[in-house]
């Protein structure tokens, strides 16, 4: 008579971040959900022969969401040669899907991580292992700093997270953070979105 305990996802006994290298086009990203809680989000970015258009799936009826991915698109179509000569926006199609893994909510904090899925998806490289990508920006590309700094970043640990890209503007807030918690991580701030794509990809 012994009694044995089996892990499920639903109770964190597996991480929602996997070990090991994910599929390029792949991000993870933690931000306030409409609930009000954070939560995890996973953007998965294909990219097919096509005419340029772009697709985006998971995002129901929400504005914001549906905004924030948009102006991902946008921002990448106008700047995509700066990442890469090597990204066609034209003889290809991008087909994004979002999903709420906590269940909080959609949020409208998506277009960088947009950003950065749609590189990584054009230039066929993964992210980093277990990296979550932090922050969000504006139609022009101006890098807006994470709320919350401290509950995001136990919720990037809760969920399995070993590098954090951050953006610079976040630095300030680092003091709110408890000491033992910032420890965990391998942090990388980026200034630009170019940047975080670098950084996220690994390369420079």
């Amino acid at each position: 008579m012994s009694e044995e305990f089996v892990s499920v996802p639903e109770q964190g006994g597996v991480k929602i971040i996997p070990e090991g290298i994910g599929k390029p086009g792949h991000i993870y990203t933690i931000a306030q959900g409409r609930s009000g809680m954070i939560g995890v989000y996973k953007l998965e970015t294909r990219v097919v022969s096509g005419s340029g258009k772009f697709e985006r799936t998971g995002l129901g009826s929400d504005r914001e969401a549906k905004e924030a991915c948009d102006t991902a698109f946008r921002y990448f179509k106008a700047n995509s040669r700066s990442i890469s000569s090597c990204i066609s926006t034209s003889t290809r199609d991008f087909l994004m899907d979002v999903q709420d893994i906590n269940g909080v909510g959609l949020t409208g904090e998506l277009a960088l991580s947009a950003y950065v899925a749609l590189c990584s998806a054009s230039l066929g490289k993964p992210v980093m292992s277990q990296m979550v990508v932090l922050g969000s920006m504006s139609i022009g590309g101006t890098v807006n700093k994470v709320g919350e700094l401290a509950n995001v970043l136990q919720v990037c640990f809760d969920s399995g997270a070993k590098k954090i890209l951050m953006p610079m503007s976040s630095a300030t807030d680092i003091p709110s953070v408890p000491p033992e918690l910032f420890a965990k991580f391998q942090i990388s701030f980026y200034q630009s979105p170019e940047d975080a794509v670098y950084k996220a990809l690994g390369v420079e």
